[in-house]
């Protein structure tokens, strides 16, 4: 045989795709070893690694015989990049060129080699299998380290290798493998265990409770409504007076992801190389400093990558310091704050990354951070506040739906010794309740046409969109209350709407069937002024 095709994957936005590793031998000729189908640097230098590999793994190098050898990875217009690729083409061009044989098809081959033939983790694993299950792929080969990843997923069998030996060992059905591999016959590989996930009501670490910041109770309401309905906030305030702390107490209210949340997002962090555990069961907590460039943000590059805007998705972003960010990049967010996703265009390629996350931001009301302060005295000019403020544009300023002013704690409040009860406990409970509420409330939205079963992008509060609104039925009183304020204030149509979206949060909370005036008066305050 002087040809054959394997099957490898490569990550593709925040999805996958199967690749063709086709291997063609002509004999008697001058050597040449190509690549062709669009590699980028990591894919040609497979050359010298796959060559490497095989001759360390028993097997005569590619570059011993005068022949010509043509990799072609398939489809050609599509750019591929990475080492995952080295096992594929090793095992494509072994069985290419008669040294093992083994049947193909619905077999999946990645991995990076190294030159002894060991090979070594890549990125994006959880994606590649989703997209081999879809693909009717049985078998997924693949490095030790990504296993317990990959396994996550039903209906694929996962074989973990530490070495190319093993991965031929297992497959080849010639005649001549156990001459070949050097250091003696190795047994069969086993198929990975399913990972079991313990459960899915595994919470946030609360590394901060809410009950270790004193006082804030205004800021804490404000985090409460912020969770149960997902809604943007902001928390301005002087240096020093918690802003932070109850951010990162924030994450530790949220409910779990669901299964199928959890794979999405597992997906997202697995191609990012942020993955730390086997899947992500609670909500993403993503807290980019404020000089952060705008393509680590919004995610991009040749081939579009996710930014921090994305790995946030069904989670938090927390912007400490808001203003102080780039202008550019606090314009970015108009998009996924609207729509729930990232649209990155670049001249090779665009992709639509999904964002939907609750932006957390934080900022001080004046450069030297005290204005509104009752301990110190700001010593900003007008001119240094005007230009402090137009950091954040009108268009930001109307996306975020909850505006809390943290001011400063007594030192009397400092001194309280801490509540035994955990807030944050209890602040959970009442997040889950709410949004229970919404989901029950949403279930009846759409209905999927090839499943029957009940679906909607989100269930939260912040979602709903002008015909659920308008579906919201409010008394007279309310209306008239509704409309006088929002005249007073000068709203515009979002911030009208966005009003409606949290007083059907503060109402969730409480448990009240229909939004009341004190819910829409509460609302109201929380807007920015």
């Amino acid at each position: 045989m002087s040809f054959s095709k394997v099957y490898s994957a490569q990550p593709l936005g925040i999805g996958a795709r199967i690749i063709d590793v086709e291997t063609d031998i002509s004999k008697k000729t001058l050597h040449a070893f190509a690549i062709v189908g669009l590699p980028d640097k990591a894919v040609e230098e497979s050359r010298d690694r796959v060559s490497a590999a095989i001759k360390n793994s028993g097997f005569t190098s590619p570059k011993a015989h005068n022949q010509k050898i043509v990799i072609s990875l398939a489809p050609a217009d599509l750019k591929k990049e990475g080492p995952l690729f080295d096992v594929a083409i090793a095992m494509s061009y072994l069985l290419a060129a008669g040294d093992i044989s083994f049947e193909p098809s619905g077999k999946l081959f990645f991995g990076e080699l190294s030159l002894d033939g060991t090979l070594r983790p890549i990125r994006g694993t959880l994606v590649l299998a989703v997209e081999a299950k879809k693909r009717g792929i049985t078998d997924i080969f693949l490095p030790y380290e990504n296993a317990r990843e990959a396994a996550v997923i039903d209906g694929v069998r996962i074989f973990p290798a530490r070495h190319l030996k093993e991965i031929i060992s297992h497959l080849d059905t010639s005649p001549f493998s156990s001459s070949r591999l050097r250091g003696g016959l190795f047994l069969s590989l086993l198929p990975q265990e399913k990972t079991e996930l313990s459960s899915f009501e595994k919470i946030a670490d609360a590394r901060v409770d809410f009950s270790d910041i004193k006082g804030q109770a205004a800021a804490k309401r404000g985090l409460l409504i912020a969770a149960a309905g997902g809604h943007n906030i902001l928390l301005y305030g002087p240096p020093g007076t918690g802003k932070t702390m109850l951010a990162r107490a924030f994450a530790g209210i949220l409910p779990p992801l669901s299964f199928d949340e959890a794979l999405e997002v597992s997906g997202i962090h697995s191609i990012a190389g942020t993955l730390r555990e086997d899947i992500l069961m609670v909500p993403p907590f993503r807290a980019p400093h404020h000089t952060a460039s705008y393509v680590s943000l919004v995610g991009g590059g040749a081939i579009p990558r996710p930014g921090e805007i994305t790995l946030a998705h069904r989670g938090v972003l927390f912007a400490d310091e808001f203003p102080e960010f780039e202008r550019r990049v606090i314009e970015a967010l108009r998009q996924p704050l609207e729509d729930k996703v990232i649209s990155v265009s670049r001249v090779k390629s665009s992709a639509v990354f999904p964002a939907d996350f609750i932006l957390v931001a934080a900022m001080n009301p004046c450069p030297c951070g005290n204005a509104g302060s009752s301990k110190k005295q700001c010593v900003c000019s007008g001119g240094d506040l005007v230009r402090y403020q137009r950091k954040i544009s009108g268009p930001i300023m109307d996306r975020i739906d909850v505006w809390v002013q943290v001011g400063d704690v007594s030192y009397e409040d400092l001194a309280k010794q801490q509540d035994e009860k955990s807030e944050t406990d209890l602040f959970r409970e009442q997040v889950a309740s709410a949004r229970a509420i919404q989901r029950k409330r949403f279930m009846k939205e759409k209905i999927s046409d090839n499943t029957g079963k009940k679906t909607r992008a989100s269930f939260l509060n912040s979602a709903m969109s002008a015909h659920d609104i308008s579906e919201l039925v409010l008394a007279a009183r309310v209306k008239q209350l509704l409309s006088a304020s929002a005249e007073r204030m000068q709203l515009s149509a979002r911030g009208y709407h966005k009003v409606i979206k949290l007083a059907r949060t503060i109402a969730d909370l409480s448990g009240d069937e229909s939004i009341d005036e004190k819910h829409i008066l509460e609302a109201l305050q929380y807007r920015q002024r």
